[in-house]
């Protein structure tokens, strides 16, 4: 399999639509060849059908055979991507670190950051009872180990 010309024609196909980008490229056991790819705004079937057939259709399956998957990714999938934070603006996101898990809104995504605002309840300073605070945390992409967006039914 020359997977430098798999590489090229994604990137081919990749190039036709500017609001797409790559995800992840496997090459695995049995010729077989996973893409995944992303939008800013989701990506349609129809755009999976043209990446796959660009790819495909400049293959010479009679040099070697292949199985080729085109899809996006799952929503459990964690965010692999800085780009993938923009379109999950106003979305709730549960993030790792090393340290600490946060769970809260997507409010700002700048190149080296990302900004979570969410409520909660703490004991007050002074007395008894609980009141509603509001929290902001300001998390570098090097210290995120896993985000994911949180999925509400």
């Amino acid at each position: 399999m020359n997977q430098e010309r798999v590489r090229e024609l994604l990137q081919e196909a990749l190039e036709e639509n500017k609001s797409l980008y790559l995800i992840d490229l496997q090459f695995l056991s049995d010729n077989k060849i996973k893409v995944i790819v992303d939008g800013d705004s989701g990506v349609p079937l129809s755009e999976c059908i043209r990446i796959s057939r660009n790819i495909e259709h400049n293959l010479d399956r009679e040099e070697e055979d292949f199985s080729l998957e085109v899809t996006t990714p799952d929503i459990a999938h964690p965010i692999a991507v800085k780009r993938q934070y923009k379109k999950n603006i106003n979305r709730i996101l549960k993030v790792k670190t090393a340290t600490e898990e946060f769970e809260g809104t997507l409010t700002e995504v700048t190149e080296e950051t990302i900004t979570l605002f969410w409520k909660a309840r703490e004991p007050k300073p002074i007395g008894k009872g609980k009141h509603t605070v509001e929290k902001t945390k300001i998390l570098a992409y090097q210290d995120i180990k896993e985000a994911k967006v949180k999925i509400i039914f």
